[in-house]
């Protein structure tokens, strides 16, 4: 398949090039987007087979659960039904943005595109570009990450280039995304509204509008085989690298020495060694490649950076990555969480 690259001036939208991305989606191709968070793989959401070929193309299991991405507010009845007074005081705090609610879905909605459940994710992106997709689509487009499932997700149009170049229709580059993690989802389908998957849009924040919002207890934890996963990432493995991935805990001056013993060792294996760390603490380690993902003062940059570094250590050829941990104030549960995902929950303490 020839896939076809159009840039995307999110200040000076082309509508040439929108309406022939929303020619492709509505006649069931497959568009890679940028969005606030990260790109996305878009399909027509209503489309079956289109939701099929999202799943072929990234080599992603059937019943991993697709966001259907919104462009408009009174969009959300024509898809979901039984909407709780909540979920819709948490749309007008938080929608346009990345925030992802699991309501039960209408029967509009095909179950290719819900993993075989009767719920349905949806969201309404921060992003001007893709909400006029939406739009041009037809109003509703299934999107996960425009990656190979497993893969880091793409912050970059040079990253689904990487993983879906020749597998999909379309490829709009709108320049590095803003947040760089993936949407907070929140299930608001039973009785108490449930986190999922944490993002830029915090528990308390929620909380806020409404008080009684829990926390899955699988978050930071690989219990993901036990449970039916309602959204997209709470069952398989995520965000991985191919060099094997060691996050390491503890107080700073532990981690840096524990991470230069470790770094030793493989060394002198012969394998080639990375290092993940913090502005402030780059220059204390010894290994072929030091990165640094942002000051721990700008947490912004660090959860912007992260997958792009997983990705840069591939490109070099890494075998093992050591990885400080990054718990920051705002966003760190969401940064932790792709973090010990992409690592495959492999944590080590620092002595």
């Amino acid at each position: 398949m020839k896939t076809v690259l159009e840039k995307l001036d999110t200040e000076n939208i082309d509508e040439r090039i929108i309406k022939k991305a929303g020619t492709i989606l509505r006649e069931g191709g497959l568009v890679a987007f940028p969005t606030e968070t990260v790109y996305g793989l878009g399909g027509d959401a209503l489309n079956p087979q289109s939701s099929q070929k999202i799943y072929v193309a990234k080599g992603r299991p059937s019943d991993n659960p697709l966001i259907v991405h919104i462009a408009k507010l009174e969009q959300l009845e024509d898809i979901a039904k039984d909407i709780p007074k909540d979920a819709y005081k948490m749309a007008e705090k938080f929608w346009p943005g990345p925030l992802t609610m699991i309501l039960h879905k209408k029967s509009c909605v095909p179950k290719e595109t819900t993993g075989g459940l009767e719920t349905v994710a949806v969201r309404m992106p921060f992003h001007q570009g893709a909400l006029k997709l939406i739009e041009e689509s037809g109003g509703f487009i299934a999107a996960p990450s425009a990656n190979r499932s497993g893969r880091p997700s793409p912050t970059k149009a040079s990253h689904v280039i990487d993983d879906l170049y020749g597998l999909i229709d379309m490829i709009l580059d709108g320049g590095q995304v803003g947040i760089g993690l993936e949407s907070t989802i929140i299930d608001m389908s039973e009785e108490k509204p449930v986190i999922l998957r944490p993002g830029f849009v915090t528990k308390k924040m929620l909380k806020d509008i409404c008080s009684e919002v829990e926390t899955d207890p699988g978050i930071g934890n690989n219990i993901g085989k036990e449970r039916e996963p309602k959204a997209p990432g709470m069952k398989y493995r995520h965000y991985a690298p191919y060099g094997q991935l060691i996050v390491v805990e503890g107080e700073e001056k532990k981690v840096i020495s524990t991470i230069n013993y470790l770094v030793q060792e493989r060394r002198m294996q012969g394998k080639r060694t990375g290092v993940l760390a913090l502005e402030e603490t780059k220059k204390a380690y010894v290994s072929d490649i030091v990165k640094s993902i942002g000051s721990r003062h700008n947490e912004e940059e660090i959860a912007r950076s992260l997958f792009s570094a997983l990705r840069e250590f591939d490109e070099l050829g890494v075998d093992f990555i050591y990885s400080e941990a990054f718990y920051t104030p705002h966003m760190g549960q969401a940064i932790m969480n792709r973090l010990l995902k992409a690592a495959g929950y492999t944590v080590v303490q620092a002595k």
